[in-house]
């Protein structure tokens, strides 16, 4: 997790997924050659069945975010600390429990979504 951005989506059509822990937004095939900037234990780019696994394309808005540090909205949405990028309001699906798990074990927080 850094300051280093993460890929914009190529295209806004039905191929974006967001990322079940951070809700980044990028397309399938961009998570495919680059996995998730935030959950690189993922390691969705040498597992493509994970993608599905750990990415949704179930999700409620967009908003991008340059400088996520000083962003308000991005605070208030749990992603201050992640890479500058496009994100998701809200996913409604969890992690599968051992992907939970994999994120204990990383050290790394994981918060359910809230039902919608």
């Amino acid at each position: 997790m850094g300051s280093a951005p993460a890929q914009i989506p190529t295209s806004f059509g039905h191929e974006l997924r967001a990322c079940l822990r951070c809700r980044l937004v990028k397309t399938y095939d961009q998570f495919r050659d680059a996995g998730c900037e935030n959950c690189p234990f993922f390691k969705m780019e040498e597992d493509h069945e994970r993608i599905v696994e750990v990415t949704t394309p179930n999700f409620n808005g967009i908003i991008s975010v340059m400088d996520p540090s000083r962003s308000w909205a991005a605070r208030w949405l749990r992603f201050g600390k992640f890479a500058p990028g496009c994100y998701t309001l809200a996913v409604s699906e969890p992690l599968p429990e051992e992907m939970q798990i994999l994120c204990q074990e990383e050290h790394v927080q994981y918060v359910l979504p809230k039902r919608m």
